[in-house]
């Protein structure tokens, strides 16, 4: 029996519905799901096959999302539900994130979303991450939680890959304090072949976030020898330069193969790669480059633009600060940092 009547679709001609949740907008015959694998149309209406069954709940440093900016130093409450709409050949969560097109299963335990504020309200956490798979695939149970958290004072973080529907981000906006948004290249092609995915529905969510007010920070994980180019990297420091400003984090992770679902065999992203991205993304005047995966570079902590001086210091997922409520100890300088 379906858990919930999905919220963002529109009734066709032969009870064929047509999915409005992501930019994907799947036409959906009778008896027969979406790209995503856990939307259903059941005789002429939509139903989402997830809803309430999280299949992962684990408290995280917000550094892992990753957050660098917004509550550094916090704890955040992560919840999963199974489901993408996405088929990234990259994907470290596949077993969650794909089960349900694999084989339709859909797993997960039952828990309300007053048991997910309820879980973060006990244990002192002042923020709530959507993450693991991709949010947009969970609307119904992420927006349900997102208003009761907001009516606690929580603040709601999304970790996504950016492919909404224009309908479910005007949905969402007004719950949603924080979104990591995957560009994974910039490449059409790249998207097409490797994600199952276009890429301008992400530079429209991205563009739509930053003009909502949402906090957006933005990740890229290099992989060899498919998004590690110099002319990536440069389209993607100038596209944050141009639409959404130098003030905007972006993080450069290094790819490793071996946790991911079908790139076992590609090596791990050379230092000297990430170390080229950061230098064309300060190049273009951003503010807050860095490197992801590889513990020790000094690109992961966080150096006043201003004057130079470090201010926040971070080892694996643990931080020291050294600024003043935000701004630059030396010279008063503001970082961007959002603090509550």
């Amino acid at each position: 029996m379906p858990a919930k009547e999905a919220h963002l679709y529109q009734k066709l001609t032969n009870k064929n519905v047509l999915c409005r949740n992501c930019a994907h907008y799947c036409k959906i015959v009778p008896e027969t799901r979406g790209l995503c694998g856990v939307r259903e149309n059941i005789k002429g209406k939509l139903y989402t096959l997830n809803y309430n069954l999280v299949a992962a709940l684990h408290v995280d440093p917000i550094e892992k999302k990753p957050f660098f900016h917004f509550l550094p130093g916090t704890q955040t409450l992560s919840v999963a539900l199974a489901g993408c709409n996405f088929k990234c050949d990259n994907c470290q969560n596949w077993d969650i994130s794909q089960s349900p097109s694999l084989d339709k299963k859909i797993e997960g335990e039952k828990i309300l979303p007053q048991k997910i504020v309820k879980t973060a309200l006990e244990k002192n956490l002042p923020s709530i991450s959507y993450t693991y798979t991709e949010p947009t695939i969970f609307s119904e149970y992420a927006l349900e939680t997102m208003k009761l958290a907001k009516e606690n004072n929580i603040k709601n973080c999304w970790v996504s890959n950016g492919y909404l529907s224009p309908e479910l981000l005007n949905s969402i906006s007004p719950y949603l304090d924080a979104i990591n948004i995957d560009l994974k290249s910039f490449s059409d092609d790249f998207y097409l072949k490797n994600c199952g995915a276009r890429l301008q529905p992400v530079l429209n969510t991205l563009k739509a976030m930053k003009q909502k007010g949402v906090w957006v920070e933005i990740t890229t994980l290099v992989i060899p020898g498919l998004n590690d180019t110099r002319a990536v990297f440069e389209n993607i420091a100038k596209f944050i330069k141009n639409n959404l400003g130098t003030g905007i984090p972006w993080h450069l992770s290094q790819f490793s193969g071996a946790p991911s679902w079908k790139l076992k065999n590609i090596i791990e992203t050379p230092v000297e790669t990430l170390k080229l991205a950061y230098q064309i993304g300060k190049k273009h005047c951003l503010k807050y480059v860095y490197t992801g995966n590889v513990p020790g570079l000094p690109t992961e902590d966080t150096f006043c633009p201003n004057c130079g001086q470090l201010a926040v210091d971070r080892t694996p997922y643990g931080i020291k600060r050294y600024d003043k409520k935000g701004k630059c100890e030396k010279c008063g300088a503001d970082l961007k940092l959002i603090l509550e």
